[in-house]
């Protein structure tokens, strides 16, 4: 599966309750849109090997032709593609939830937050 054809990407952390949940969200507002991949699918460790850096894991990526934003920098490109009025349909591969039940309390909730308001990053494809 090549990268460039699977654009627009949202890379996500598939091994959190609470990203799983962000990802669904995201999915199901841009209406399939946007190709939802998991940090640690093949096509999701493929791409942090081609594309990201070692701050990858940090936060959740949204990646397009010219640019892949993290965490903070990505929320404004997501919500743009969101009220695209363009109609690709992409897939949503379902996901495993292996989280402990640690993943599901309201602490990891704010943690998942303060980290996507305090990480941010932008990387020129």
């Amino acid at each position: 599966m090549e990268i460039k054809d699977e654009i627009p990407i949202v890379l996500f952390d598939d091994q959190c309750y609470v990203c799983i949940k962000f990802a669904k969200i995201v999915n199901f507002l841009a209406k399939g849109r946007i190709t939802m991949v998991g940090h640690y699918s093949n096509f999701g460790i493929k791409i942090r090997n081609e594309i990201l850096d070692e701050s990858a894991l940090e936060m959740f990526w949204f990646i397009n032709e010219k640019t892949a934003s993290g965490g903070r920098a990505a929320l404004f490109p997501v919500i743009k593609v969101i009220f695209s009025t363009k109609s690709r349909k992409r897939k949503f591969t379902q996901m495993d939830n292996i989280c402990s039940n640690d993943c599901k309390s309201a602490k990891a909730v704010f943690v998942r937050s303060f980290s996507l308001i305090t990480n941010s990053k932008k990387i020129d494809l």
